[in-house]
Parts: structure tokens; sequence; C-alpha cells
């Protein structure tokens, strides 16, 4: 019988002690390795777990001991590969006059649902401080939407669009289990959408670095801007157009290998003054640059558009 009860303890994972009102153990079966490789027969607590998981144990057993009453604790008991937990239930077991001659203890090993726990914890707090980033940027867009927009339909059909590319960006961010996007595949993301033939329109070379998030969404909306500005006076308003797009390493204040992105393409009429100060080019100027605490200048002239856009090292990697 009790063979095969060592044999069923092995297959579940459960690990059992008993040990007599010395506290000594005279019987174990599939006693967890972080405790002990050793044959356990005679020893306390105190020679087999550290002593201050060893102390709560011994006052819980000592209780048991006293009251009948089973305990239960949580113990963490450390590892080469760090910390582990175990559940311990602690019985009483009692002779045949009805007096207690000993405790059970019933271990069950819970890490790596703690760890589960801690991911899941870290998940919740990442994605509660991003969602508030998220809803700050999208504060941020509706405040500026409604200072630029002449009417109600306006605002409704301008914010939407940076809401739509918002979205799009946040979908790579979110693909990337929140590392972040590949800068060339943003660029096809949200340029590509307003394309006849993006393989042909989008003239796309040099580095392909990789995004974090807040770089993501925030070079996904200049790039949102660029397009809708391009559709209404510049290359793809034509489907032979075509706008180019560059990256290369630079140096920004004396910082090294910060990365410009460059966005050049010929317009079909020179923009008007009024309309180069709505919030396509705030965000450009000013919001974009911004939040990467970075640098960039808009150049129309000449029947061109310019984009220059240096993004600070931290706001990326070159894989």
């Amino acid at each position: 019988m009790e063979r095969s009860l060592a044999r069923a303890l092995r297959n579940t994972g459960i690990s059992v002690i008993y040990q007599d009102v010395d506290l000594r153990a005279s019987w174990c079966e599939n006693v967890p390795g972080s405790w002990s490789r050793d044959d356990l027969i005679g020893k306390t607590d105190s020679d087999f777990l550290p002593l201050p998981e060893a102390n709560r144990l011994s006052d819980f057993k000592r209780n048991t001991l006293t009251s009948g009453k089973m305990e239960s604790a949580e113990i963490r008991v450390p590892d080469d590969d760090g910390v582990r937990w175990f559940d311990v239930w602690v019985d009483a077991d009692r002779g045949e006059t009805g007096a207690i001659v000993g405790v059970v203890t019933t271990i069950v090993e819970t890490t790596e649902q703690k760890r589960r726990e801690q991911t899941l914890r870290a998940l919740l707090r990442e994605l509660s401080h991003r969602s508030k980033n998220l809803l700050a940027i999208i504060q941020s867009i509706a405040t500026q939407t409604g200072r630029y927009s002449g009417t109600l339909d306006g605002f409704l059909t301008r914010f939407r669009g940076r809401l739509q590319s918002l979205a799009s960006s946040q979908d790579l961010v979110t693909m990337s289990n929140w590392r972040g996007a590949d800068l060339h595949e943003l660029v096809m993301g949200q340029v590509g959408r307003y394309c006849a033939d993006p393989q042909r329109n989008i003239r796309l070379s040099g580095l392909n670095p990789y995004l974090n998030p807040n770089a993501a969404l925030h070079i996904g909306l200049a790039l949102h801007e660029l397009s809708v500005n391009s559709v209404s006076y510049g290359a793809l308003a034509r489907s032979d157009g075509w706008v180019e797009i560059t990256t290369e390493l630079s140096e920004m204040e004396n910082t090294p290998d910060a990365l410009t992105l460059t966005w050049h393409e010929p317009l079909i009429n020179d923009l008007e003054e009024p309309k180069v100060k709505r919030f396509g080019s705030v965000a450009l100027e000013r919001v974009v640059p911004a939040s990467l605490n970075g640098k960039a200048q808009l150049t129309l002239d000449e029947g061109r558009l310019e984009y220059r856009l240096v993004i600070p090292k931290g706001n990326f990697e070159i894989e």
C-alpha cells in the first residue's frame, strides 16, 4: 500500500512528509529537490529549509499538535534558478486512542503559477501605462484637429483618418508583443493605403530600424499626414506619382547614431500659406519631434516638399 501511495504521489507532483511530535521526519515521499536531495528521516524543518521558513512551518505544526486543527501556509525557498513557491498544508495524525501522534505535511509547488501571475501583473501594468499614453495622444490629436477644422464634418473626416492611422500603427505594436514596429512595414502600412501601386509609388531605401512603441505611433502619424497631403497636393494625386523615403544614421547635437528619416516628393501646386499652418504641419514640425525628443524640418519650395525628421538614439534599434 505504501509503495502504491508513493508511486501515486510521484505521478501527481504532490509531496508528503510525516513528522512525529518532536517534528522529526519519519516518512517522506517526493520531496521537492529545492528542499533537500538527502534523506530527511530524523531531520527537522531547520535541517532542510531556510531558517525563516523553517521557523514559520514549525510554528504552524506546533499549533496543529496542540489544537488538532489544520494549518496552511505559502513558503518561498531559494533555488539555483531564483525562488520557488509552495503551498503547504499541515494536518494532525491521531493514534488509536485519539491522541495526536504526529503531523502530516502536504506540499504542492506553485512556482509556475506564481511566475505567470507576476508576468500577467507586469503586462497589465504595461498595458495600463500604454493605454494612458495612447489616450493622451488621442486627446492631443482631437484638440489640434478641432483647432484647425472649420466645420464639424471637416473635423470628423480628419479625426477619423488620424485615428485609423493610430490604430494601424498600434496593430503593428500589438502583434510584436509591445516591442514596437519595423520601420519599412510601418511605411508600407501608412503610405501604401494611399497608393495606386505601392511598389511603384513608394521609393524606400536606407536602414530599416526597429522602432519602439512610442516612436512607431508618432512616426506613423507623421507618415499619415504626409500621405494625406500628398494625395491632395503632391505626387500621390497621380497614379504614376512617387514619394521617396530614405533613412540613414546621422548626428544630432553631438548625439551619435541618430536616425534621419527624409520624405521627398514633387508637388502639383504650391501649398498656400494658410494650409501649411494647419494641423498637418503642426504635427510634423512640433508634435512628432517633441514626442521623440528629436527635430524636424518641413520645406516647401520650387514645386517640391521635403520633410526631415531626426530621431534620437533610444527610439529605435538596428537589428
